[in-house]
């Protein structure tokens, strides 16, 4: 960049650990960076963030307002959105008019996204796209006899937060027709039943983890790409990865190539994806439009998601890399011990497997001796929650 230009900033929506890494990423680039959260956040700890505003909740058309006021305030016209939040990036899309008059962003039209976040449409097109699926079934009301379903199976909703956030759960697993019949009652007492869908439930042996197939691209053509398992979630089978590793499954992206040119998608994507020991496929899972938690992870690999966002929407020529290093791991090592000892007292993980699983080449998702108060900021936050529950 030429010094006497101005350079353009970006807000960073959500300050998680994917947002300080992408504070991270851009701030060591010289490009300012404001990090916007709902709540106090580790990544206005950063020294990389020059400014911190507490804003509305994400899904309210209120943000958009609070964003396009902030664009006045701090004079931030051609500043980029980069956010890690799937209801950040459906009010966005929503409010994409409006917003651009002072910024720049690379979210799916809001038609897509509905396509995309509604998982039963998802689902149905990655079908008829040949993509493998869990079998799947949409209930209207709570009788569920007559139907031959092959138990455990698990119900979530078309519209995960929203549905998280009626029932604080993600999802409900039942072992048996009476389990389900009951959880179908209970949910439909706090939310609505025809936004549901209920699968069958992916055998898990143990090895089969998580994998997510992760992209920028542009029109639906992939310009680079990167894959990760998780190692170690919370809860497991279903939860938030703690420890993951970079994996190359040529498998996923074939299947990805066909869900990304069909969407003619543009940004940055994760597509999870869980192998079905029963019949060896790999199953779509879902696809968040946007970038994912361990996305530190896929720079640490040579896939720099934050500047290809930043480049591409300035007009800069990026460097897209072809490759990308395979075996490096990531461990939020706050989390992953903690959870990993509640592992150890459940027979879940053994100290021997634990140890064999932090050799090689690893990479922090809060410790960077460059910046090193958010690690001590997520820290207390951490404490403080545990204590409270």
């Amino acid at each position: 960049m030429e010094s006497h230009k101005k350079i353009t900033g970006a807000i960073v929506i959500e300050g998680h650990v994917q947002g300080l890494s992408l504070t991270r990423t851009l701030g060591e680039k010289g490009i300012p960076v404001y990090v916007v959260d709902k709540r106090n956040c580790i990544a206005r700890y950063s020294k990389y963030s020059r400014k911190f505003f507490i804003c509305p909740d994400y899904n309210e058309d209120a943000f958009a307002d609070f964003l396009y006021e902030l664009a006045k305030k701090e004079k931030l016209d051609g500043w980029i959105l980069l956010p890690s939040n799937d209801h950040a990036v459906i009010t966005l899309s929503r409010n994409r008019q409006k917003l651009e008059e002072y910024y720049k962003m690379l979210v799916p039209e809001f038609e897509r996204i509905e396509q995309i976040y509604n998982k039963v449409n998802l689902l149905k097109i990655a079908s008829e796209l040949g993509v493998p699926i869990p079998a799947t079934h949409c209930f209207t009301d709570t009788i569920t006899n007559g139907l031959k379903f092959k138990f455990p199976v698990i119900t979530r909703g078309k519209h995960g937060l929203a549905f998280y956030g009626a029932l604080k759960k993600k999802a409900f697993i039942a072992y048996s027709e009476e389990e389900l019949k009951n959880q179908l009652e209970a949910i439909q007492q706090k939310y609505t039943l025809e936004d549901t869908f209920t699968q069958t439930v992916i055998p898990f042996d143990g090895s089969n983890k998580t994998i997510s197939f992760t992209a920028f691209s542009v029109n639906g053509e992939i310009k680079a790409y990167w894959m990760g398992v998780k190692l170690r979630e919370h809860p497991i089978q279903f939860g938030t990865a703690t420890f993951a590793e970079s994996v190359m499954v040529t498998e996923l992206l074939d299947l990805s190539k066909k869900l990304i040119k069909h969407f003619e998608y543009s940004g940055v994507c994760e597509i999870e994806f869980l192998k079905d020991p029963s019949d060896n496929q790999f199953k779509l899972i879902e696809i968040n439009a946007r970038t994912w938690l361990w996305v530190g992870l896929a720079k640490a690999c040579g896939v720099d998601y934050g500047l290809y966002i930043y480049n591409y929407l300035n007009g800069i020529t990026n460097s897209y890399s072809k490759e990308f290093k395979v075996g490096v791991k990531w461990t939020n090592s706050l989390t992953d011990t903690v959870y990993s000892f509640l592992a150890f007292k459940k027979g879940q993980l053994t100290i021997k497997n634990y140890l064999m699983s932090m050799k090689g080449e690893r990479v922090g998702a809060l410790y960077y001796k460059k910046d090193i108060k958010p690690m001590f900021a997520y820290a207390l936050m951490m404490f403080s929650y545990l204590k409270k529950r």
